[in-house]
């Protein structure tokens, strides 16, 4: 026979519960538990918000300076975000077909509330990234407990790839703090939270995957979810959820639409985004071996360092035991995203590998695993029970990863290899007259951070847009002579190169096209002629 609940209430009311030990125990618990939570963004805030004023001159450079010149087209020429314009292709309008342009916008914003500082954007997206820490860490407090969730967001907190590109100027930050947002809310309104979790949730992910569509991924795990209630026979909630997810696809697929018709109204005619297998073709991908040298050479030279890689693989092999079937169902959540992350990959391989941060999407079941390790090795062979040689071997756990991935990972990832297309940017905005337009070779040919740090519309150099190749120079002067002229009967004013510029085949602009150099010399006038740069005014037809 059941326990009357009224008469446990009046029981209740009549013997007030007494401080017990155990009540203050598990209240000082949800308190440490906060406290570290609080001091693993704190590490987060320090790793990216150091020397978060650095111009856009790192690895990054080429893609953080297009999102840049789109944060100053809404700011400067129209706030209509759907309009996404870069000024490296003329002078425009140069729409081109992009993704949802949250980090961008919200960079306009400051730039009109503050002014114009190039690391505004760098700001944001670090913002985002301590909001993907705080949702990864209740993410994992859901499916493996709290001691798993400290490890987990303090591995993203530290790990190399998330400082990186959380401390870049792109929309991947705001992707990826978005969907882990939406998985976390779905995920506790699936297991009995409150039902404004779900439309929350909605909203969530899909700014998430209209930010970036690699965020389409994390939808794995709320079709994963879904099944399960099927299976249990819930199918009132599973409705709902699909229902939703209808709604949410929609949006997202009536923005992608109109994006790519919008790249291809409007020259140079681009929508961004390229290697994907069914434009390369299956035999090309497999020939290649779907890149995955590439992914091992980014995985260990950049984005982790052996000591997060040999973490994340005792944590994908050791997962933690379940204490039921409500507990296993949550556990088995970064596998989920994880296989879903890999058909993307599988789907778009050349395009990833190609642009590392399209990686970011992996970050959170990498560092849930990377958690899970780093726990495993803390505490065999004793168990979870604290003792003194646990933590020192947490500590010394932390120390390996600092001393050999982070610190020297994110250096190199830093680097200012684009300095000197800042200078020539400058430069540039030295020299010209309102309303003149640029010719721009920055030290990687292709990169636009010359035009944008001129402050002045105009081109790279060879000129880019839609399906044409400009990250490597024209074979021969002829037609490099002939591409100039077309940019100048098109009004270009000052053409500038950086000495060291290079193409993807690592051939010099100066010794490649002094053919070039001798015709500018013969038809412009010389400005410029450092040991680093090289200025012409070019004379109109």
């Amino acid at each position: 026979m059941g326990a009357d609940p009224e008469l446990n209430q009046a029981e209740v009311q009549q013997y007030p519960r007494q401080p017990t030990a155990w009540g203050s125990a598990a209240r000082n618990y949800l308190n440490l538990d906060t406290a570290i939570l609080l001091g693993i963004l704190f590490i987060a805030i320090v790793f990216r918000f150091h020397n978060i004023t650095l111009p856009l001159v790192d690895v990054f450079s080429w893609r953080e300076t297009s999102t840049a010149m789109m944060a100053d087209n809404f700011q400067q020429r129209s706030w209509n975000i759907f309009f996404p314009e870069v000024s490296w292709t003329g002078p425009g309008p140069s729409y081109q077909g992009r993704e949802f342009q949250i980090v961008s916008y919200l960079t306009a914003l400051l730039y009109q509330l503050f002014g114009w500082h190039d690391w505004f954007g760098r700001m944001v997206a670090a913002f985002f990234g301590l909001v993907t820490v705080f949702s990864l860490h209740r993410l994992t407090a859901l499916c493996w407990g709290e001691t798993h969730a400290h490890a987990a967001a303090l591995a993203y907190a530290l790990m190399p790839a998330a400082i990186m590109i959380d401390s870049s100027f792109l929309p991947d930050p705001s992707m990826l703090a978005l969907v882990t947002t939406g998985v976390w809310l779905f995920a506790r309104y699936w297991a009995g939270g409150s039902s404004w979790l779900l439309p929350v949730a909605t909203v969530s992910f899909s700014l998430g995957v209209l930010a970036k569509p690699p965020g389409l991924a994390a939808g794995a795990v709320i079709f994963y979810l879904m099944v399960c209630w099927i299976v249990e026979k819930k199918r009132k909630q599973a409705t709902r959820v699909f229902l939703s997810g209808l709604l949410s696809l929609a949006i997202i697929a009536a923005y992608f639409s109109w994006a790519i018709y919008l790249g291809r109204t409007y020259p140079p005619f681009h929508v961004a985004g390229s290697g994907y297998i069914w434009d390369s073709g299956f035999w090309t991908f497999f020939k290649e071996s779907f890149y995955f040298k590439s992914v091992w050479n980014t995985s260990v030279w950049w984005f982790y360092g052996y000591p997060f890689m040999v973490l994340i693989a005792v944590g994908f092999w050791m997962p933690p035991p379940a204490e039921n079937q409500k507990q296993r169902t949550l556990s088995a959540i970064p596998y989920v995203w994880l296989v879903a992350a890999m058909a993307v990959y599988l789907a778009a391989a050349r395009e990833i590998t190609s642009n590392p941060w399209n990686y970011h999407i992996f970050h959170v079941p990498l560092a849930m695993f990377c958690g899970r390790g780093a726990l495993v090795l803390a505490t065999l062979p004793w168990g979870n029970a604290p003792s003194p040689a646990m933590v020192l071997r947490s500590i010394c756990i932390v120390a390996v990863t600092l001393v050999w991935s982070t610190f020297p990972l994110v250096k190199t990832m830093k680097k200012p290899v684009a300095i000197n297309g800042k200078l020539l940017g400058e430069e540039l905005a030295r020299l010209a007259q309102p309303g003149d337009l640029v010719v721009a070779i920055a030290p990687e040919v292709g990169d636009p951070v010359a035009v944008y740090y001129s402050r002045a519309r105009g081109w790279v150099f060879p000129p880019g847009g839609g399906d044409v190749e400009w990250s490597k120079f024209v074979a021969d002067d002829d037609t490099a002579i002939a591409q100039l002229e077309e940019l100048r009967a098109q009004g270009a004013d000052l053409f500038g190169a950086a000495k060291n510029a290079a193409d993807k085949q690592d051939l010099l602009f100066v010794e490649h096209h002094n053919g070039v150099i001798d015709y500018l010399d013969k038809t412009g006038t010389k400005l410029v002629d450092s040991d680093d740069l090289l200025v012409y005014r070019i004379t109109r037809p």
